[in-house]
């Protein structure tokens, strides 16, 4: 600890349980304080399927919460953390489960949201607030706490979120054909915000008419199932269903192996961000200004726009900044053809086939 300045905290615990996208936001910020504040003390408290993620997370000790068992899940927290004080608080998640949990935290400062976002009367639970931003993306409002304990955010966010041997050798067999993969994602948490079983088909047999592999990958409830399974029905050419056939750190694996992922709004897109992997976000419901996919904002499908200025009349800049679109349907107005065009210019921009080798790019790819 000596390595620190007078000024710094010694000790940190982080507190954002969920889900899947958000924790890999929040791992940025986390990384960031790290390298600012070389050996600084951080916990995360952390709920059980993220945990699964990010295992092995460098000099951070983790604390999983089971929010399946209630009370128990929080007394077992409360256990674990005994009389141990931080000299901060990061209350990065407003969910009133989370606030409850942060009373059995001992800290000096608490901090939260500003008051405008520190929902579910998070206000109470914390004594500090991070500053006010104006259509900040998630991965920024977590930067924001950083910014708090006197870490700059960086031009660009990084990641290193461990995957050991055994999981890189388990998903290393589906890229024996050599040829640059297609990775697709097809299902959301919530099925209104999946796009088309016609339109995920079409772009598989289109990039393996362009001479890409196509995996479809994703986790193993029943709907993830089903989805995967029509859309490989659907399809003309030969694809991969892997779907449910890997646990979190197999599918970072893969994520980072792919050449390139398309995805409605769901967690393995951020994941795939953390690798570097180009992603093409599918968008109605949600402002990909906020929950799209950090690095690559450009190769977004953007109907949320249009679809927010004629279901509350206003567009998105004169509305909350959380405001969703609602609507079972909706993703239906995505067209195939303008992700076809979107997949083709991302192959050329990013030169991943060897016809289009003709033109460079700087952006990341892991």
């Amino acid at each position: 600890m000596s390595s620190l300045p007078p000024s710094a905290p010694r000790s940190i615990c982080l507190l954002r349980l969920s889900a899947i996208g958000d924790v890999c936001h929040a791992v940025a910020t986390v990384q960031e304080i790290q390298r600012h504040y070389p050996g600084i003390a951080i916990t995360w408290i952390l709920g059980k399927v993220e945990a699964a993620l990010l295992e092995g997370l460098p000099d951070v000790e983790i604390i999983v919460y089971d929010k399946k068992q209630g009370w128990d899940g929080i007394k077992t927290v409360r256990q674990q953390l005994g009389k141990r004080r931080f000299d901060v608080l990061l209350h990065m998640q407003i969910a009133f489960r989370a606030s409850i949990l942060s009373l059995f935290i001992r800290a000096d400062k608490k901090y939260g949201f500003d008051r405008a976002r520190a929902g579910e009367g998070q206000w109470l639970f914390t004594n500090r607030r991070i500053k006010e931003q104006q259509h900040a993306h998630v991965l920024e409002s977590f930067q924001a706490f950083g910014e708090a304990i006197g870490v700059p955010a960086p031009p660009h966010p990084l990641w290193q979120i461990p995957v050991n041997e055994k999981d890189k050798s388990a998903i290393a067999p589906l890229f024996d054909s050599g040829k640059p993969t297609l990775v697709i994602v097809p299902a959301a948490s919530k099925a209104e915000r999946n796009w088309t079983i016609e339109g995920y088909a079409s772009i598989a047999d289109h990039a393996v008419n362009r001479g890409m592999q196509v995996i479809l990958c994703g986790g193993p409830t029943p709907l993830e199932n089903n989805l995967a399974q029509q859309i490989e029905q659907a399809t003309q050419g030969d694809i991969t269903n892997y779907v449910g056939q890997t646990n979190l750190k197999q599918l970072l694996a893969l994520l980072g192996q792919a050449h390139l992922v398309l995805a409605p709004d769901t967690g393995p897109a951020h994941m795939a961000v953390t690798q570097g992997t180009p992603v093409i976000g599918l968008y109605c419901h949600s402002n990909p200004r906020r929950t799209g996919p950090y690095l690559w904002p450009d190769y977004v499908i953007n109907h949320y726009d249009r679809l927010c200025q004629e279901q509350h009349g206003k567009p998105w800049q004169q509305l909350p900044w959380a405001t969703r679109v609602k609507g079972a349907e909706l993703m239906a107005q995505i067209t195939v053809d303008e992700v076809k065009a979107m997949v083709d210019r991302v192959l050329h921009e990013q030169n991943i086939l060897p016809a289009d080798k003709s033109s460079g790019s700087n952006l990341p790819h892991g």
